[in-house]
């Protein structure tokens, strides 16, 4: 029987995949997540995708918030915050832990639950520890969900700046000298754990750099001339991670470079250089989002060095099994060598953030940059792979 004179049934149109980005957090960096948030949301293709906004407080609630980028801007010197946004004080909003089931829900007290809809893949723009450490990244695992950027392990080596650091010697990419300096070891004899710093300093000369091992942004970080700025500089640093890493200075430039994730594997942006702040001691947390100091893109780089630090980067992308994105940081020391400082597996991403700046240079603008880490996140699998 012939059915082309039968009533065709309407084709339903496909549903547009749904972008959840998740920002905030409860790690010091929480306010530059609330802004680079607020630059996604801005940059995503509303034609392209539905986008469902939601915060994470400092004390690690899960907030509804409004979709307006506008209020998620640094002003007067002052970043952001979840709780500011958040529609209710008390509302939270769950993902299911369920492979079958992508829906998320939003629950107030003395309320029934709302459901949210379905969620195809996750923008997680948070910095530092509970979201850019591979907590976050095994929640979403668990979830069956797709996310933007690197998965459980490369989020946590890229978090832990000692077991990067071993990762990358064990590839046979060059690090600086370092000493680290653990919770229990500083617990069980201060005495002893501050003279193996000054022994490193001994070794390795003043001045060093005194750092939270987990965190990010400059976050906590001192630059010390002599011993008599050692004690406040480890109460700095143990105030973001009790954990420390001390770094002997490197005399050299700082370069950096983007890698992005295309569809033939990752590629390397033109890399950038970070010259000295004229106001501040280092490339501080103020020096990079509240005075904004500006960086070199192109890096005045010769041809051989500009290939080099890029081969360099995706080399230090695939060490640590990389996804997405990473910008990678280095010192061209004074005898033409590249050493790797760190990566950032979920680096600044501000309009004025050196990673898509140098992409911008590289050709890629800031809503394209956005919708291939969207892309590339939905072309791949949860779960090992």
């Amino acid at each position: 029987m012939s059915t082309e004179n039968l009533p065709q049934s309407p084709e339903q149109p496909s549903r547009k995949p749904r972008v959840a980005v998740v920002f905030g957090g409860r790690s010091s960096e929480h306010g530059i997540s609330v802004v680079t948030a607020g630059a996604v949301l801005k940059a995503v293709d509303r034609t392209k995708y539905d986008v469902l906004p939601i915060g994470i407080t400092q004390d690690g609630r899960w907030a509804l918030t409004a979709d307006e980028p506008e209020r998620m801007a640094i002003t007067e010197r002052r970043t952001p915050n979840v709780e500011e946004l958040a529609e209710s004080a008390e509302g939270a909003v769950v993902l299911p832990v369920d492979p079958a089931n992508r829906e998320v829900v939003y629950s107030e007290p003395g309320s029934v639950p709302k459901a949210l809809g379905e969620v195809d893949v996750v923008f997680p723009v948070l910095h530092g520890p509970y979201g850019e450490d591979g907590t976050l990244q095994g929640l979403l695992e668990l979830s069956g969900v797709p996310y933007v950027g690197a998965g459980v392990l490369a989020s946590a080596v890229g978090q832990d700046k000692e077991y990067m650091k071993r990762v990358f010697t064990s590839f046979g990419l060059k690090v600086g000298p370092y000493v680290v300096i653990r919770p229990r070891e500083w617990a069980r004899d201060e005495s002893a754990a501050r003279r193996k710093i000054v022994d490193f300093a001994g070794e390795h000369g003043w001045p060093l750099f005194v750092k939270p091992a987990r965190a990010g942004s400059s976050i906590g970080i001192t630059k010390v001339d002599d011993l008599s700025g050692l004690d406040e500089a480890i109460a700095a640093a143990q105030a973001h991670d009790p954990k420390i890493l001390v770094e002997a200075a490197l005399r050299g430039r700082e370069i950096e470079c983007g890698v992005l994730e295309f569809e033939d594997g990752p590629r390397a942006s033109v890399p950038a250089e970070i010259p000295p702040p004229d106001t501040h001691a280092y490339y501080d947390f103020e020096a990079k989002y509240i005075d904004s100091a500006p960086g070199l893109v192109p890096a005045p780089l010769t041809p051989e060095e500009t290939a080099e630090v890029q081969r360099l980067a995706v080399d230090a992308f695939e060490a640590a099994s990389c996804e997405g994105l990473v910008r990678a940081d280095f010192f061209l020391t004074e005898d033409g060598e590249f050493v790797i400082n760190e990566i950032n597996t979920m680096p600044g991403f501000t309009p004025i953030s050196m990673y898509p700046q140098m992409w911008q240079a590289s050709g890629v603008g800031y809503p394209e940059l956005v919708d291939r880490l969207i892309q590339a996140a939905l072309r791949r699998p949860t779960g090992l792979r």
